[in-house]
Formats: C-alpha cells, structure tokens, sequence
C-alpha cells in the first residue's frame, strides 16, 4: 500500500484529467483520447451554457468545440452514444461488450404485443426512406410500452408509438443515432454505420464475474481514485452489489491491475489502475504546474462519487437542478469552479443563443477562498472562453463583478 497527503491525492486525479498544468488533450485527437480514458462521458440534454458531454471536454481539450463532438460521434463514427453509466457516450469498439444490454433490451420488447409489428413497419420505412426522427417516422397513435426509456426499469403505460418502437430498436442495437438537430435524435440502420465485422463480434466477456471487473476498472479508469464502496460511480452495472464488489475487488488486486492508496486523513482506502503508478509518482514529487482555471461539468467524471471529492477537495457539491426552487442553496445548473489545485467555488451561468450573450448570474467563493487579483482574472478568462465556445459575443455580469455588458472579440 503506498501512503499519500490529501493534496498529492487531489494533484493526481487532476494530472489524470488533464485538468493541471498545460493541456494534455489537444483537439479532436484529444477529445477522442479523453473519452477511450474514461472509458465513457454521460450525456444530459440540459443545455444551460453548454451540454454535460460538451462542458466535460470543453475543460480539458484545447481548441475543443461543440461541432469536433458531432463530427466524432455522426461522421468519423469513433464515439457512440448509448447507455453505459445512464445514457453515455463511448468509444465505438467497446459496442460488443454491451451485448447483453441489447440482449436484455430484446426480451424486453417480448412484454409489448405490438412492438414486434410495429418494428418491422419501422425498419422497412427507415431501410427505403432513411434516417427518421419520432416526428417523421409514420406510424402514430399509442402503445403500451415503457414510460421512459425502457433500460432505466421504469414501468409500463401508454406511450407515443413512434418514439416507443424507436427507442425500443435503438435499445436493441438495430438502429443508432444518426444526428441530432438540438435534442431531436434521427435514427437509422446500424448496419449502415457500424462496422460488419463489430456487429459480428461476440460477447468478449460473457461472463458475468468477468464482465463485472471490467466494467469496475473501467470506472475506476474514469474517475482516477475510486473506494471499495457504494458509489454512484457503480450506476449500471448490473448485479454490482456488495458481495461482488469484495470479489470484484479481491480478483482486481490479485491480478496486479489495481493498487491500494491510503490517503492521510480518510478512513477507506482509494484505488488505481496499476498503469497509473508513474502519474502518481508525479503527484508525489516536487514538480509545480502550472494553474488552470476551468468549469467542470456537473455530471463531470472526476466528481461521480460526490463523497470523495467532499473527502479529497473538502467541496460538497449538489447537482440542484432537480431541486425545487424554493430549496435550492445555489441555482439550477451550477457548475463548480477549479483553480490550481482546489475546487475555489461555484459559477451560474447561462447562454442565450438568440442573443449571443453569456449572462453570470451569480459567482460563490468557498469559505477561506480570497477573491485574489490572479483568481478574478482566471476565472474573468473562464468566462469569457464559456461565452466563446457557446457562440456568445458579449457577457453580462450579475455577480457583482461588473453589471453592465461586454463585448468580446
């Protein structure tokens, strides 16, 4: 077991995402990189100033923009989206591993008398007509069927045919997304845009024991540092209870793919992948780096286990976008600010595309932060690049900073 400071804990989970010192991840190239690292980013629909997927590559890409997401997931077909960790995006070579998904999506469909129909109603039009959307595939009307997408394990009622028979073939793995045009998906054939010979793979892990530990590295891949615990970080695997986690772990540390950290002050040890090891060692040393300020997204993979990085930053963070208003301590899409090595506070911000402009509702400091001259020009810089890569030609400020409105060039 190797022994660290909180801080060395905190060093390495940053040089890990690219998120200290200069920019690991460089355009396309390095969006893909980041996403085969973390092995999957998740998807929100939400689009305050930017989507999750976006905001998460966005802080750690150089010259990263919402068009190199698109190109990689509909024209280079090197992403894919599809539920991993709740509706995520992957690297397209992991879709066999995901075989069971599909299989399980399949037998699901078996509860529903008129989905099979409706299916084949479906594949036939999108084979001669091609890529449709729910509003544009003409099969209308209701079924029963899911209430919500029908991987979540929600219950059955009355649903829109159209969206249901797409969702349902899209579960299965015989359509994809073809573009999406804001939150409308268009779907298509996935024969004709995956590879044959990655649609004829089997299941590389079919079983189950197996099938957990690497989903588990995987995880622990993507946030950096992960306990031996209940972890929102496990969302999705399935049959990952307590009992498997021990013997997921016990298999994992045997086989020398994982390494025990203690980290001064937490009572449960932390763990890494072993390929990891020279990152840490740079952690340890003496090296400074050089400071970034960046927003991280609220469904960032470095803050999954909300717990940890209260335990390993000392910043509680609460996605309040669910919360009632009324409730809320912050605001509705609140996005945590990092600055060097610490998480200094909190940012609402939100863009208006019609009127190309960033407006900041409200900026915190966490307690003991100094609002210093180097820290309000950082996250001034910030800013102004969340206006740029939203399109936004000038940003208003309610915080307190300035309360008129900039220009930006």
């Amino acid at each position: 077991m190797i022994t660290i400071s909180k801080q060395q804990a905190r060093r390495f989970l940053l040089l890990k995402h690219g998120l200290l010192g200069d920019y690991r991840f460089v355009g396309k190239a390095g969006a893909l990189a980041f996403v085969r690292q973390a092995g999957c980013i998740q998807f929100d629909p939400v689009d305050a100033c930017g989507r999750n997927a976006e905001l998460t590559l966005q802080s750690r890409v150089a010259g990263f923009s919402k068009q190199l997401l698109s190109e990689l997931l509909y024209e280079d077909r090197q992403l894919i989206d599809y539920p991993d960790k709740n509706l995520s995006i992957f690297p397209v070579e992991d879709w066999p591993y995901f075989a069971r998904a599909r299989e399980a999506s399949r037998r699901g469909a078996g509860n529903f008398e008129q989905i099979a129909e409706l299916s084949r109603e479906a594949k036939a039009y999108i084979a001669e007509h091609g890529p449709v959307s729910k509003e544009s595939l003409p099969i209308e009307g209701q079924v029963f069927w899911y209430s919500s997408l029908h991987w979540s394990g929600n219950t059955a009622g009355r649903s829109d045919a159209s969206r249901s028979v797409l969702e349902q073939l899209y579960g299965n793995g015989e359509l994809v997304i073809h573009h999406k045009r804001g939150t409308r998906k268009h779907y298509d054939l996935a024969e004709k845009h995956l590879p044959a010979e990655l649609l004829q793979t089997p299941e590389p892990l079919p079983d189950d024991h197996d099938f957990r530990k690497w989903r588990a590295l995987r995880r622990i891949g993507a946030v950096g540092l992960l306990w031996n615990r209940p972890s929102d970080a496990w969302l999705n695997i399935p049959g990952f209870k307590a009992a498997q986690r021990q013997a997921v772990f016990a298999d994992l540390l045997a086989e020398g793919k994982l390494v025990e950290v203690a980290v001064d002050g937490l009572a449960h040890s932390l763990y890494l992948q072993t390929p990891d090891l020279p990152l840490l060692e740079d952690a340890i040393g003496a090296q400074s780096y050089r400071p970034r300020c960046e927003c991280l997204a609220a469904l960032d993979p470095m803050l999954w286990d909300r717990k940890l990085i209260r335990a390993v930053f000392d910043f509680d963070y609460t996605w309040e976008i669910y919360t009632p208003k009324a409730k809320r301590k912050y605001g509705y899409y609140v996005l945590p600010v990092l600055f060097g090595e610490n998480i200094v506070g909190r940012i609402d911000a939100a863009a208006d595309t019609k009127e190309q402009t960033l407006t900041v509702h409200n900026l915190w400091f966490e307690e003991g932060v100094e609002p210093t001259a180097a820290l309000t020009t950082a996250i001034a810089d910030v800013i102004e690049r969340l206006a740029k890569f939203n399109r936004c030609t000038k940003i208003r400020r309610l915080d307190g900073a300035d309360y008129g409105t900039s220009t930006i060039s």
